[in-house]
């Protein structure tokens, strides 16, 4: 299905529904913004730990560039149970839901508003719960764009991530603080972080030439997304060395911490609408404009001069080659400039693992 970019030129002022929907794991608070149709996805996103839809995707939907996809796609925000703003303190008797359940609440919401699939956004809490929605429910789910996902469990790696977050990352700390304490209830933000912190590797297998056929991974279309200077960096290189490479895509965003929807939004919405035509929901039509501003006006470069690594344009060959601590790992990477990724997601022939560097 192909949304052509003469749809809805009128002003644009979508409808918006905000309900507390039951599920069989509490109550969970959604916001649905457009009208679903039957013929295309939902864009449905999922927040982080100590953040709400608001906090967290605001600024990336407030965006100008963001307001082609919205006119085309509906957006359903979904908050953790007591996780939204002035949310009263859940009862003492409640059990706060595992990632697996929270997870297993989304067929539900997809229910209660009659939608048949989405397009997932998730951010580190809410990308582990959206990835294990899609390898649960392959079928709702056409595409997923993850940003600093964990596919671990909690370890070491968190400690060292959320130290380093804390040290390299003052100002940006301090305003989530502050959010927190102003407009969240930090008793629910301590159950949603310990059940958090609880959850299980993700189950996923990168499947290899003659393996299993029944190797258990995302079926659906993959972005990444990690700023370079993220303590998550880490994370989402292992993520993406554990999934299908024919259908997975990594994007490091140069000059970027651990926030990249709220420190470069300009840029996560270039990718995003590249990604969201790729899978078949947005014409080349509407994306005239914004080719026009990368060429014009931004820069792209490789997300690290210091370990700069030779560009190739092997999307077109369908072969790739891995680079530095990569190889070492046995992790196939191609780095590539953002107009390559644009191509090979408008062709919809990536026939490998993709990192991106803008």
């Amino acid at each position: 299905m192909v949304l052509e970019e003469n749809e809805c030129d009128s002003v644009f002022e979508p409808q918006i529904t905000e309900e507390h929907i039951d599920t069989q794991y509490g109550k969970v608070h959604c916001i649905m913004t457009g009208t679903p149709r039957a013929n295309r996805p939902v864009i449905l996103t999922y927040h982080d730990v100590g953040l709400n839809h608001k906090s967290c995707f605001e600024t990336l939907f407030n965006h100008e560039d963001m307001r082609e996809i919205v006119r085309h796609l509906p957006v359903c925000h979904v908050e953790a149970p007591g996780q939204h703003e002035s949310a009263k303190t859940l009862p003492t008797a409640y059990t706060y839901p595992s990632m697996d359940q929270l997870s297993e609440a989304l067929p539900t919401v997809l229910k209660h508003f009659g939608l048949r699939s989405v397009i997932g956004l998730g951010v580190g809490a809410g990308a582990y719960i959206l990835a294990k929605f899609a390898l649960n429910h392959p079928d709702m789910v056409d595409g997923l764009v993850l940003i600093n996902i964990n596919p671990n469990a909690e370890g070491l790696m968190d400690t060292v991530a959320n130290k380093e977050e804390i040290q390299t990352n003052h100002d940006l700390i301090a305003t989530y603080r502050h959010y927190i304490t102003a407009t969240m209830n930090q008793t629910n933000v301590a159950q949603f972080f310990r059940s958090y912190n609880s959850r299980n590797a993700l189950e996923v297998e990168r499947p290899v030439p003659g393996g299993s056929i029944n190797a258990r991974t995302l079926k659906c279309s993959t972005l990444l997304v990690v700023g370079d200077q993220s303590p998550a960096v880490e994370a989402v290189v292992d993520c993406n060395a554990k999934l299908n490479p024919t259908k997975t895509t990594l994007l490091k965003m140069a000059d970027c911490g651990g926030l990249p929807q709220v420190d470069q939004p300009a840029k996560v919405i270039e990718a995003f609408k590249y990604f969201i035509q790729g899978i078949g929901y947005l014409s080349s039509a509407s994306m005239t404009r914004l080719r026009s501003r990368t060429s014009s006006s931004s820069s792209i470069s490789s997300f690290d001069g210091s370990r700069s690594r030779a560009h190739t344009n092997e999307l077109q060959r369908g072969r790739t080659h891995s680079h530095g601590t990569e190889e070492k790992r046995g992790r196939s990477h191609t780095d590539t400039s953002m107009e390559n990724f644009s191509n090979s997601h408008m062709d919809q022939n990536i026939s490998k693992s993709t990192e991106v560097g803008c």
